[in-house]
């Protein structure tokens, strides 16, 4: 019979709220933890320590040290993320809107090969997540890659305004997604080194918001131009909106050199202790040590590890299929403004209603990732917006009149937006460590997430409007499978929580007593 685990002792008395458990480590009561197979899991040999400063703190002064360090760093890099988020998913999916203001027309573009210039840009985004997520991690640098990035798909964005033929605009999307891939799951990454378990789910809804407030403003910055810039100094109103846009991105990114921190150990504007703090928070939730600098990071040895641990095949086999499926059910967002136009209104009304739907996503996701975090629960936040998705689809689909497609309009891009806040923070706080392996399994699982808006663009031609009724059937399924692969992921995490209560090893997990997988 194997012999169980030997945790850390940890003094729950002064215990500290962290979400999935509460522990304040009392340095004077930890041993070292052994196991059976103590040389198969090195990570297993180190106890938890804190520095002696930390550890003499009161729980109280503990937390008003916290509390002043979280709010530094919320001010500095939240805003900053946020707009970066906003442009980023702005100069990507501005071609939807584009449409609207007659880029078809004028470059001469069939439906297929339209929505070809809308899928090309996924490919070259999904094909550069996992390098660019390796690349950071080994650079450590993260307030002057994710800037530089910007900048250049920023200058390829507006450059799309000089586009005469379709043969240059499948040149420009592709290098504009090969581009943007660097950003989204480099941030997921980057919050992740920053956060604990029990921060993240609202900081990454703040995130995401950058991409509900986008596609709100979207049409409205489009109908603005449309009716004012169409045809000044010679450029169409889609040119102006390339120009604009692309251009805007560029500035801000030159701004974002100046406020954005780095790793908790490489950023210039904390204090020695503040950086202490700041990294000891993290080896507290997670049970080790986290990035520590460029020099100990490998580039391909983290997607080595990522690629043959078996968890990247098994447990996170569900988590590729949950965050594709969401991701492809939600990808009537890349039509969106030609989806309301089948409402029979004008193209500057139909720009207009393109944006309250995104308002109330922006609400219903900050309510649920709160209400997530606040209950340490996941499931329930995920399956239950995908289920209301499943009857806007199914809406959608069968009805012609007006207010009952708009209200399904209204819901089904809440839901979707929702529910996947959830999932990529769930899928977030079950990531391994060390760094180098969790950068490459985020951007592994993302990429593959990713791969269903290549397809999808072929689901939404001129000639299946109004109801789009295979697009909606696809995004029913897929909303269903979705459900299905979040309640596998809770079985598979429960089953895990279970042994952990047992003092039995858990691979993947931090074998600590007190932690357990959220749920």
């Amino acid at each position: 019979m194997t012999k169980p685990a030997v945790y850390p002792k940890i003094d729950i008395s002064s215990a500290k709220s962290h979400g999935d458990c509460t522990k304040v480590v009392d340095v004077q009561n930890i041993e070292l933890a052994e196991s059976p197979s103590s040389h198969d899991h090195p990570d297993h040999n180190n106890a938890l320590r804190p520095p002696s400063w930390i550890a003499a703190l009161s729980p109280a002064e503990r937390q008003d040290l916290e509390k002043k360090l979280k709010r530094k760093i919320d001010l500095r890099l939240m805003p900053a993320v946020l707009i970066m988020y906003f442009l980023n998913y702005i100069d990507r999916n501005n071609i939807a809107a584009a449409k609207l203001a007659n880029l078809e027309r004028d470059l001469n573009l069939s439906s297929v090969q339209y929505q070809t210039s809308v899928s090309i840009l996924f490919v070259g985004y999904l094909l550069m997540q996992l390098p660019s997520n390796l690349f950071l991690n080994k650079f450590g640098k993260p307030a002057i890659y994710l800037p530089c990035c910007m900048i250049v798909w920023g200058t390829i964005s507006a450059a799309t305004s000089a586009c005469t033929s379709v043969t240059g605009l499948y040149v420009v999307r592709f290098l504009l997604g090969f581009v943007e891939a660097a950003y989204f799951p480099g941030c997921l990454y980057y919050l992740s080194c920053w956060y604990t378990r029990s921060e993240l789910g609202l900081r990454t809804a703040i995130l995401y918001s950058g991409s509900l407030l986008a596609g709100a403003f979207s049409g409205l910055i489009t109908a603005g131009v449309v009716s004012g810039l169409d045809g000044a100094r010679g450029f169409h109103a889609w040119q102006w909106l390339f120009i604009l846009e692309g251009s805007a991105t560029t500035f801000v990114a030159f701004a974002c050199f100046f406020v954005l921190p780095n790793f908790p150990r490489t950023t210039s504007w904390l204090t020695e202790e503040e950086k202490s703090l700041a990294v000891w928070r993290l080896e507290e939730d997670m049970g080790v040590d986290d990035w520590v600098g460029g020099e100990k990071q490998t580039f391909w040895q983290g997607a080595k590890m990522a690629f043959t641990d078996f968890r990247t095949y098994v447990l996170d086999d569900d988590k590729m299929v949950l965050l594709v499926c969401i991701a492809a059910s939600g990808t009537v967002t890349n039509f969106f403004p030609t989806v309301v136009q089948t409402l029979g209104y004008s193209r500057i009304h139909s720009l207009l209603l393109t944006a309250p739907p995104y308002v109330l996503a922006v609400i219903v996701t900050f309510a649920n990732a709160w209400h997530a975090d606040k209950t340490g629960e996941r499931y329930f936040h995920i399956a239950v917006p995908m289920c209301v998705a499943i009857v806007a689809y199914i809406m959608a689909a069968t009805t012609t009149h007006v207010a009952p497609r708009y209200i399904s309009m209204m819901l089904m891009v809440p839901s979707v937006h929702s529910s996947f806040v959830v999932a990529i923070s769930w899928v977030s706080n079950t990531m391994p460590r060390p760094p180098a392996k969790r950068a490459a399994a985020l951007a592994f699982i993302n990429a593959v997430g990713s791969f269903s808006s290549i397809y999808a663009s072929y689901l939404y031609p001129n000639s299946a409007a109004p109801h789009y009724t295979v697009a909606m059937v696809v995004n029913c399924v897929t909303a269903f499978v979705a459900v299905c692969a979040a309640t596998a992921m809770r079985m598979i995490l429960s089953r895990q929580n279970k042994k952990l209560a047992r003092g039995e090893w858990v691979d993947g997990a931090i074998n600590v007593e007190g932690f357990r997988f959220k749920l």
